[in-house]
């Protein structure tokens, strides 16, 4: 007999003045949790990590902006919990989130060294649950995307938002780069996925097919012709 899917839970603290959406997700088997994306306010997040009384066993970075990594350092050390991403093409954001800090008028976030570099097709584990790695370039070069296929979710970072896209405006940012990481990475997941963004709410991989204007397969398909 198959083995029932391990079910795991989310909730979500958006974080500094940019509102980055940091996605505590955990295993409700073992109430050991995985923080994506602490970008600040760490205590904030650890409060309500609390109160939820799960234990943090893992430190998730989608991509080395401030917004997504400038906590994770902070975070590190209050918990003991390993930092994992993102892939090492960002590295040079890491290295410039004090800088990125001044700039953006956010004192006190720090640059780190990963306990382990990612890269696409490595896997992660938080309690009993599994989450599968994919290497989505285009607003970073070292951009990363989490999904668990059991629950059909997933965690984007910046690479997709209700009805929009990441920017690419950045340094080795490319747009056509990010349109490829979501037509080859994320459609092929599956229309049912409910995905959390860097930003904003949610919504699925359907529906932004559907709707976005920008990778809405209609979409596209007029800027293939």
């Amino acid at each position: 007999m198959a083995s029932s899917p391990t079910p795991i839970a989310a909730f979500i603290a958006p974080v500094t003045p940019l509102q980055q959406n940091c996605t505590v997700v955990w295993c409700l088997k073992t109430l050991k949790a995985a923080v994506i994306d602490p970008g600040g306010e760490v205590d904030k997040v650890l409060v309500e990590v609390a109160r939820r009384g799960l234990t943090v066993e893992k430190i998730w970075i989608t991509h080395g902006h401030l917004d997504h990594a400038g906590g994770a350092a902070e975070m590190a050390e209050k918990t003991g919990a390993p930092i994992e991403g993102p892939h090492p093409a960002d590295q040079f954001w890491i290295d410039g989130i004090p800088q990125q800090g001044q700039m953006y008028g956010i004192p006190g976030l720090r640059s780190f060294t990963p306990d382990r570099w990612l890269d696409e097709g490595d896997t992660l584990q938080v309690g009993e649950t599994r989450w599968e790695v994919y290497h989505t370039p285009g607003h970073t070069p070292g951009h990363l995307i989490f999904f668990n296929r059991e629950a059909r979710f997933a965690q984007v970072g910046d690479v997709l938002f209700q009805g929009s896209i990441g920017r690419t405006d950045f340094p080795q940012s490319d747009h056509e780069a990010l349109l490829t990481s979501v037509q080859t990475k994320l459609w092929p997941l599956g229309d049912d996925v409910a995905f959390v963004p860097g930003h904003g709410p949610g919504s699925t991989f359907g529906r932004e097919r559907q709707t976005n204007p920008f990778v809405s397969d209609q979409a596209l398909a007029n800027r293939a012709r």
